[in-house]
This record gives structure tokens, C-alpha cells and sequence, in this order.
């Protein structure tokens, strides 16, 4: 599984050009979900998403974390963060979760945010989406689950 997150001032996501999820102040986070992935490897990348204290302290320091800032989350599905471009110019997707598998588990990160984070907002799966967003720093972090065994 790969979290790419931003933290961000602003974000948002539209569906035809309906805007379907919005925040403010938080993180904006782009999920792949890979063919080996389950619950537990989401409990853990969930686990260390909310943990990371990468927001700013009163000293200037990357101290705190999305619930000290009373922090929001915009969690949008992206299979293309499986993208094998080793072999030639087009890359191949075999190593991103089949649709059924990936929309089960991007729900579930979904409902597990949601029990410790008071808004969380969400693009919509297998959609063509339009995403926008005011990333503060920039700050970006990407997290893979195979850096976490």
C-alpha cells in the first residue's frame, strides 16, 4: 500500500465537475493499494499517517501531528502509485490491487480514519477526478507498506 500525502492549507476534489470532498487545514492523501495488501498492512499505514508529526510547533519545528492541529483528511484513491515504468515508456499496472480488492480496502482506510479524525472527506473510487490543493511548505511524505515490514 502507498500513501502519498501532502500536508496542505487547502484541498479539494471534483467529479464532473461537482466538487465531492473538500477540507481545510491537514492532509491530502493520494492511496494505491497493491495486489498483496490487506487490513492489517491499512491498520499500519493508517497508524502512521495520523502519527506523523509533521506540522509546525510554535518554534517552527515539524512537531505535530494532524490531531494536534485539529487537522482534516482528503483521501483520494490513485491505482497509477503502482505504475511500473522499468520497461520501456508506457508503464503497466500489474502490481496494483485488482479494482474489487482496492475499492474494499480504500473504503476501509476510509472507515478507520474516520474513528479517530473528525472530518474526513473522500474522492470518488474508479472516477476521473480533478484534484486541488495549496500545499504549505510544500510537504510531502510517501509511505509504503514495504518499507514498513
Amino acid at each position: 500500500m502507498r500513501f502519498v500525502i501532502q500536508v496542505v492549507d487547502e484541498s479539494s476534489v471534483r467529479v464532473n465537475g461537482e466538487t465531492v470532498g473538500s477540507i481545510g487545514k491537514g492532509f491530502m492523501v493520494l492511496i494505491g493499494v497493491g495486489r498483496d495488501d490487506n487490513e492489517q498492512i491499512a491498520d499500519k499505514m493508517i497508524k502512521k499517517m495520523i502519527g506523523l508529526r509533521i506540522f509546525k510547533d510554535e518554534n517552527g519545528k515539524t512537531n505535530l501531528s494532524l490531531s494536534d492541529v485539529g487537522g482534516e483528511l482528503l483521501l483520494i484513491s490513485q491505482f497509477t502509485l503502482y505504475a511500473d515504468c522499468r520497461h520501456g515508456n508506457r508503464p503497466n499496472f500489474l502490481n496494483a490491487g485488482a479494482p474489487d480488492q482496492a475499492e474494499r480496502l480504500y473504503k476501509y482506510v476510509i472507515e478507520q480514519c474516520r474513528k479517530s479524525v473528525p472530518v474526513v472527506q473522500t474522492g470518488v473510487f474508479g472516477e476521473h477526478m480533478e484534484v486541488s490543493l495549496v500545499n504549505n511548505g510544500p510537504f510531502t511524505i510517501l509511505l509504503d507498506s514495504e518499507d514498513m515490514k
